[in-house]
């Protein structure tokens, strides 16, 4: 299972995704251009010493992101309040990729087609949305629960 940033807003929250990566023991993409330098001062606060342990991808555009050979591991599964489908009833594999949309605008259109799977994190009434680490962390601790990957 991989964790997939498409394009970030924010420096810590992909410090965060660098945290939960290495904690979880799971690959992270990092889909460029994202909107700040990687080698930002707060992405390096928030991962804190996380980020030497962390396996993490960088792709320069979607098309290479595609196109890496992780990608044919398995499905690309895409987290966005346009899915119609909850992210806990579905079945989750080993080699799932869950991709997550920028702060400020999602996915594009492409994304959503090169998707085999879109799902949502139910909210209550009135909620917009979830921080996207927040909503990575939830989805990646379903998958990983269904799939008894979690870390021993």
């Amino acid at each position: 299972m991989r964790v997939a940033l498409f394009q970030p807003d924010i420096p810590q929250n992909v410090g965060a995704a660098i945290r939960l990566a290495a904690c979880l023991a799971v690959p992270l993409d990092v889909i460029e251009p994202c909107a700040f330098p990687l080698s930002d001062k707060s992405v390096r606060r928030a991962a804190m010493d996380y980020a030497a342990s962390a396996e993490v991808s960088r792709h320069d555009s979607w098309a290479a992101f595609l196109a890496a050979p992780a990608r044919a591991e398995g499905r690309l599964l895409l987290f966005s309040t346009r899915a119609a489908e909850p992210f806990q009833h579905f079945a989750y594999a080993p080699g799932d990729t869950l991709l997550f949309g920028s702060e400020s605008a999602g996915v594009p259109e492409a994304a959503h087609a090169a998707a085999d799977h879109r799902l949502f994190i139910p909210l209550a009434p009135g909620a917009r949305s979830l921080n996207v680490i927040t909503a990575a962390a939830m989805a990646l601790a379903e998958g990983l629960r269904q799939t008894n990957a979690f870390p021993t």
